[in-house]
């Protein structure tokens, strides 16, 4: 059964995944760990109970903001006129192992219902993400996310009311 966990260094094989991306295996080997500690981002990986100790996939989250001149006109008339709350998908890989098994888009609903969660108690419109190139990119416009503006690999995904 697959199980979305935290990240627990002493718990989890971090040096044993590879997506093929050296920066997100990077992240992952190196700073995830730090960054979890420093209060930077919240890293979450995703196993199969079977095998805790490997990672599947995993994303962080954070908080962020976005300029409301960069989302689309429709979103720009119903926001203020400053930048919005959001929340921030830092890094998402799968393991290229594990690739074609739709990890990927389990982890965004894991992350999107993170965020829906903690929206409860803090204030965001969207979801953020920075996209890795332009494959990255088609991916996340295929599960609803938009790009901004001036820069269109990052999108975002508005998290509805």
């Amino acid at each position: 059964m697959l199980e979305e966990q935290l990240l627990d260094p002493h718990h989890h094989d971090r040096q044993a995944f590879t997506c093929g991306v050296a920066e997100l295996d990077d992240y992952l080997h190196r700073f995830a760990v730090q960054q979890s500690k420093k209060g930077i981002a919240v890293v979450r990986v995703l196993v199969d109970t079977n095998i805790p100790r490997t990672i599947l996939g995993y994303y962080s989250l954070s908080a962020a903001q976005i300029d409301v001149v960069q989302m689309d006109e429709r979103a720009q008339h119903k926001l203020p006129r400053y930048p919005v709350p959001c929340f921030r998908l830092g890094r998402l890989a799968t393991h290229s192992a594990h690739r074609n098994r739709g990890l990927g888009r389990l982890l965004i609903g894991c992350a999107v219902e993170r965020c829906l969660q903690a929206k409860k108690h803090v204030a965001a419109y969207a979801l953020v993400v920075d996209a890795k190139g332009t494959d990255a990119k088609s991916f996340y416009e295929y599960y609803g996310f938009t790009p901004c503006r001036d820069n269109p690999l990052t999108l975002y995904l508005p998290l509805g009311t």
